[in-house]
């Protein structure tokens, strides 16, 4: 089943990418587990097709590696949900990645939880890019500052910008937000990377240039 469903996946990566004369090989999948049972995401990594995990809780992905034993080593594993700055040393001792930092306050406290560990933590910023209450990220207006912030940082290594679309009908609706957040990465952060897009939404995204994407539903759903 995650074999096939990823195929398909792959071959739609692909075909999104031939769309805009991009490189369909250079974009990353970044494989949600996060409501995957623990015999799926068993399968997943033991497939070898798998690079990149991502998961929204430091204790859920913490959980899994311990169950997974040696597998979990197989790949970089990323937080792509909100953390609060009091768990800022758990992460970094979980994951491999934050793609979700959206806080100037975080920021330091990730940076401060990594003191003598000999390694950089690769991170990303979260943008918001709609006004719903319940949607993390920094502002668009805040975002020059946070990049500034921290690029001062000497554990923390910015490696570009993550953002999450509404759940807006019809579905071509979300591309004005990728576009803006394409915008906001060439004006403040040219050459870093974008992580846009998810199961729903991932082929506009590539579309609009994201460089990696974040799907889980559609490749564990039977």
């Amino acid at each position: 089943m995650f074999i096939d469903n990823l195929e398909k996946i792959r071959y739609r990566m692909n075909a999104a990418a031939a769309r805009t004369n991009r490189d369909g090989g250079a974009i990353e999948l970044v494989v949600v587990t996060k409501y995957a049972s623990l015999n799926a995401v068993r399968e997943a990594l033991s497939s070898g097709l798998v690079t990149d995990a991502g998961e929204s809780r430091v204790q859920d992905a913490e959980k899994k590696k311990l169950e997974l034993g040696d597998l979990a080593g197989k790949v970089r594993w990323r937080l792509i949900g909100h953390l609060q700055t009091n768990k800022a040393k758990k992460a970094v001792q979980t994951f491999d990645a934050i793609d979700s930092v959206d806080s100037e306050k975080l920021a330091k406290s990730l940076d401060s939880a990594l003191t003598g560990a000999g390694r950089k933590l690769p991170v990303m910023l979260q943008v918001k890019l709609s006004e719903s209450e319940t949607q993390y990220g920094v502002s668009p207006a805040e975002l020059p500052g946070l990049i500034e912030a921290v690029r001062k940082l000497p554990n923390l290594e910015l490696q570009g910008l993550m953002g999450i679309a509404p759940n807006v009908e019809p579905l071509e609706a979300v591309r004005p937000s990728f576009k803006k957040l394409k915008g906001l990465r060439d004006e403040h952060l040219p050459g870093g990377r974008l992580s846009m897009g998810m199961s729903r939404d991932f082929e506009i995204a590539i579309e609009e240039g994201a460089d990696l994407v974040r799907i889980g539903t559609q490749i564990f759903a039977p």
